[in-house]
């Protein structure tokens, strides 16, 4: 097999397609494999730009392939489905992320720390909270005007009554 040295990964649950290319552009593979296979193809790859979207699971298989030596880039999808040319399927995007990567004025998205996705696991679970009450407490507000008991939208503050 010749040398890759692009290759653009559409990553899913369970399958993933794979588009590579040598340092001409020719298309030197071009696959699809399971999840449990995917580790073990690229490592099997030499050092080469690997792209993905940047979207459930991209950081964590961004940081697997970068301790396999390869250099990991992350983007948006909205800046990948211009270099589209064909309909939508996992082929496709593959073959669209594989030339997106490679363009130099592709904007990217750092990849990020197992600390630091812990740090904003834990900034979405707190808005969830935020929200869930709010809407708990809309809700009450809502139910006791059918009753005539209206309600402040903010409690005054204590001492001031």
């Amino acid at each position: 097999m010749e040398q890759i040295t692009t290759v653009g990964i559409d990553l899913a649950k369970r399958v993933f397609a794979l588009h590579g290319v040598d340092v001409s552009g020719r298309v030197v593979l071009r696959r699809t494999v399971r999840r449990e296979q995917l580790v073990e193809l690229i490592a099997g790859l030499c050092p080469c730009l690997i792209g993905m979207e940047a979207g459930s699971g991209a950081h964590q298989w961004a940081r697997r392939f970068q301790a396999l030596g390869h250099t990991v880039q992350l983007m948006a999808a909205k800046f990948v489905s211009p270099y589209r040319r064909n309909g939508k399927n996992d082929g496709n995007d593959a073959e669209a992320i594989c030339e997106a990567v490679s363009r130099p004025g592709m904007r990217f998205v750092p990849v990020k720390s197992a600390e630091q996705q812990a740090v904003l696991t834990l900034h979405r679970v707190r808005q969830g909270f935020i929200a869930e009450r709010t809407a708990a407490i809309n809700r009450i507000r809502g139910l006791l005007a059918e009753f005539g008991v209206a309600l402040p939208l903010r409690s005054l503050p204590p001492g001031s009554v």
